[in-house]
């Protein structure tokens, strides 16, 4: 993998990530930007003991723009963009409608691939195993920053989950704080650790995954299952066998192998809709989409343990925390989605209309051959 940084007009960092050592990068961009100007601010929720952020400058971010005006796509001709080479593999830069900046943390934008009309399972294992790298890298170099806590990579696809721009990317979150969630799971670890007189709970889980029939797919370093308690019709989470804390900690032969089970699952979860199991009238394209050219829409979200003393604040070693990969579909049968209504949303009590072994099994069913 070589690396590239260099600055847009408006002095925001981007990086190219090349395949090949000889690649050289040296565009300019060409735009009269003016420098960017955000509002970020963190709230803190008294009652819940969260945070929210408030970005108003986000309201004028690009908003489904017709392919030949897509800002992900290369610089070719006097057709400008936000990466000035006419073609790249991988490219990552600071958002320019970011919703945390400063001290309130930081917002990247990772692209893919140059290809517009290609998605992450269309990628070779070796255009995956260089998006890992990136990931992996950006997680060490913002770890580094000293107002950032949490790095949170992930995607977004598909037009039902809120994507206002079609291209294949994701992006990455660097909060200046734990995120709920991954506190909530750090204090179930140390209660857990408490109530058994030390074993960890992530391991225990698996444990508990490997031996039953939510299997989807298994790998020599990584093991696909659907949880017992899965919040979504479609959900999916990856673990490596041994457990480390984040992206950085993982060895060189999880790496490896992680594009080819990575892939396998995403392309699975563009056929789950297929068949009579989930409707009538769900016929393919070619691309492995849905009739009409969509596919399945998802939102893969990697967890990692947070960095510095956070860990530590809720009675845990950061060690403790098992990297994992949440991967699922807001999509629950052909042409349904699954909307979160009152119990949902006003009490975070999720109702799920598949049954979590139900799920595995059509995740195994379509297999490829």
């Amino acid at each position: 993998m070589k690396k590239t940084s260099t600055r847009l007009a408006d002095g925001r960092e981007l990086v190219y990530y090349d395949l090949r050592d000889d690649t050289a990068r040296g565009a300019a961009d060409r735009r009269p930007l003016e420098p960017t100007v955000t509002t970020s601010e963190i709230r803190h929720d008294a009652l819940l003991g969260d945070a929210v952020a408030v970005a108003s400058h986000r309201q004028g971010r690009t908003y489904h723009p017709p392919a030949d005006e897509c800002p992900l796509c290369p610089t070719r001709g006097d057709r400008l963009s936000e990466i000035p080479e006419p073609s790249y593999d991988v490219v990552v830069f600071e958002n320019r409608f970011p919703s945390l900046a400063g001290d309130a943390g930081r917002c990247e934008v990772v692209c893919f691939t140059s290809d517009h009309d290609a998605s992450f399972a269309d990628l070779t294992e070796e255009q995956a195993r260089l998006v890992l790298d990136a990931w992996t890298d950006r997680t060490s170099e913002l770890s580094h920053l000293p107002s950032v806590e949490q790095v949170f990579c992930f995607e977004n696809r598909g037009a039902e989950i809120g994507v206002t721009l079609q291209h294949p990317h994701g992006q990455i979150y660097a909060y200046p704080f734990t995120t709920p969630r991954t506190a909530t799971m750090l204090r179930s670890v140390a209660a857990h650790r408490r109530a058994t007189g030390g074993e960890n709970l992530f391991d225990a889980v698996l444990e508990r995954e490997l031996a039953g029939e939510r299997i989807v797919l298994e790998g020599e370093h990584w093991v696909a299952f659907v949880p017992y308690a899965a919040h979504w019709p479609y959900e999916v989470h990856l673990y490596p066998r041994r457990r480390v804390p984040d992206l950085l900690a993982l060895d060189e032969a999880a790496r490896t192998e992680f594009p080819q089970v990575y892939l396998e699952l995403l392309r699975r979860f563009d056929r789950i809709f297929d068949g009579p199991d989930t409707g009538a009238g769900s016929g393919r394209t070619e691309g492995g989409g849905s009739a009409g050219g969509s596919r399945t829409p998802y939102i893969a979200a990697w967890h990692q343990a947070p960095f510095g003393a956070a860990a530590a604040s809720h009675g845990v070693e950061r060690d403790d925390f098992a990297l994992h990969l949440e991967l699922f579909t807001v999509r629950r049968t052909s042409g349904k989605l699954k909307f979160l209504a009152g119990s949902e949303s006003g009490m975070n009590v999720f109702i799920n209309d598949v049954p979590p072994e139900r799920a595995a099994e059509r995740l195994r069913e379509v297999a490829s051959s």
